[in-house]
């Protein structure tokens, strides 16, 4: 395994760095930090419905599309990427993606039990430090590998990765800043400035390193040679082309932001022959909670709308059709052009 530790890289060079080893097949631990500030969206969102992209325009804030899954994320140097390439035939790769993350995830986890954080697994792919998100992490197949990537976070701009996503409404907005100031944290939350600065990037750097030999082979240090700049030059042809960055992507009515896992918030319209349909809800844990509901209502009694939120509140997504068969058993409802597929176009997730 060869172990690449470069340090602060152009911002480009923090994702094509992964993406050519990768595609040269070539095992190894990368660990990099960009060093400008960038919006990384996942190999298979829409662009145009994620991000805010005249913002970013605006702000001179460049958009990068990978090729690993996971929802957008705005990234700076405050944050540490770890890398890991490795052939998928590769005997240490256990089987399933829970094991996978199990696995790969404890040298990350015993790195911030080693700085004073008491940091713990939540599946399926998140670090939590108490119930806050400390890591983000992700993996997907590149050429002949299976590529794992994640960070440390340092520091973060929740204001920032608040506006670069594409929102609906400023209300809707705040909501997004509010829920990821509240279950997002970082190192130097975690332990205060005086703590935080104690741990240097060079330091938790190797750290990172240290934590994962025991798991993935001896690591030899490298540098970038010029097989690997030619490839990472021939890539970003590809990758920082116009067609890969707007390719169309999967796309919701509305708009949904992943905060961690098991926590998402969601305002979401539906176009029903009776009018148009709103909600807004968040899913805690696999339950609706904070279900707001609204539009083009004039065909509804008025307290259909506020018993259909009262009884989804807390209930289970999966149970979401039973509920609405419930309430439409308890009797007629005065609901010309909105029936039960509507409700569950609108607030299937």
């Amino acid at each position: 395994m060869q172990l690449y530790s470069l340090g602060k890289v152009p911002w480009k060079e923090s994702q094509l760095i992964y993406h050519a080893l990768a595609h040269l097949g070539r095992e190894a631990l990368s660990l990099v930090s960009p060093a400008e500030p960038y919006v990384c969206i996942g190999f298979h969102q829409d662009v145009d419905q994620e991000v805010d992209l005249a913002y970013c325009r605006a702000h001179r804030i460049p958009v990068f599309r990978r090729e690993v899954g996971g929802g957008a994320v705005f990234l700076d140097g405050r944050q540490l990427f770890f890398h890991l390439i490795l052939k998928r035939d590769n005997p240490v790769i256990p089987k399933g993606i829970e094991n996978f993350y199990r696995k790969f995830l404890e040298p990350v986890i015993r790195v911030h039990h080693r700085i004073g954080i008491p940091a713990a697994y939540k599946p399926v792919n998140d670090l939590v430090a108490g119930h806050r998100k400390i890591s983000g992490t992700g993996v997907g197949e590149i050429g002949d590998c299976i590529v794992f990537v994640g960070n440390l976070i340092l520091d973060f701009d929740y204001a920032t990765m608040a506006r670069v996503l594409k929102i609906p409404d400023e209300k809707f907005r705040d909501k997004v800043k509010k829920s990821i100031e509240e279950n997002l944290s970082t190192i130097r939350r975690e332990l205060g400035e005086v703590g935080a600065a104690a741990w240097s990037e060079n330091r938790l750097n190797q750290m990172l390193a240290e934590e994962f030999e025991p798991i993935v082979g001896a690591l030899t240090p490298a540098a970038v040679d010029p097989a690997l700049k030619e490839r990472m030059a021939q890539l970003s042809q590809t990758l920082l082309a116009p067609d890969w960055l707007y390719r169309r992507g999967k796309r919701t009515g509305g708009r949904t932001v992943k905060v961690r896992s098991g926590l998402e918030l969601a305002q979401r319209i539906h176009k029903a022959p009776g009018g148009l349909m709103r909600a807004e809800f968040r899913v805690d844990e696999g339950c609706f909670r904070d279900m707001s509901i609204s539009g083009d209502f004039f065909c509804f009694p008025s307290d259909f709308v506020l018993r259909l939120e009262a009884e989804l509140e807390g209930r289970a997504v999966q149970d979401l059709r039973r509920s609405i068969e419930a309430l439409y058993g308890e009797g007629p409802a005065d609901t010309p052009g909105i029936g039960l597929d509507d409700w569950l176009a609108l607030l299937q997730v």
